[in-house]
C-alpha cells in the first residue's frame, strides 16, 4: 500500500533584496549597489527572508533590505501581472525548494534604491 504524499507546505515569496557593495559581489565595477528580484520557497515570508539573506551572502552578496511582495496567490489579489516567465521560476523556486534570482539590477550614483516599477 502506497503512503500518502506529503502535503508541501512550502510556498514562494517574491522579495526584493537590495544589496550593498562587498568584495567579490560581481557587480559591475562603478556599481554603488543593485536590486534582486527573487522568488524563494519558504513555508512562511520569514523563513524564505532568511534562506534568501543566508545564500546571498555565501554568494559574497551584501544584503541591506528586504521587501516582501507575498506569494503568487496574494500578488494576484493585489492585481499584479505576473508573466508566464515569472510563473516558470516560481514553479522552479518551488519544485527545488531554493531561491532563484530573477533580476539583477546594478545602482550607479544616484541610484540609491529600488525603482516602484520593478515590481509590476
Amino acid at each position: 500500500m502506497d503512503k500518502p504524499k506529503k502535503i508541501s507546505r512550502q510556498q514562494v515569496y517574491t522579495l526584493l533584496v537590495q544589496v550593498g557593495r562587498k568584495d567579490g559581489d560581481g557587480l559591475p565595477k562603478n556599481a554603488t549597489g543593485g536590486a534582486l528580484m527573487i522568488y524563494a520557497s519558504g513555508v512562511d515570508e520569514a523563513e524564505a527572508v532568511r534562506e534568501t539573506v543566508a545564500i546571498l551572502k555565501q554568494a559574497d552578496l551584501a544584503p541591506l533590505d528586504v521587501t516582501g511582495y507575498g506569494t503568487l496567490e496574494e500578488r494576484e489579489a493585489q492585481g499584479h501581472e505576473i508573466a508566464e516567465d515569472e510563473r516558470e521560476l516560481m514553479e522552479r523556486a518551488l519544485a527545488e525548494n531554493s531561491v532563484v534570482v530573477a533580476q539583477l539590477t546594478p545602482f550607479f550614483k544616484g541610484e540609491e534604491s529600488a525603482e516602484d516599477g520593478l515590481v509590476q
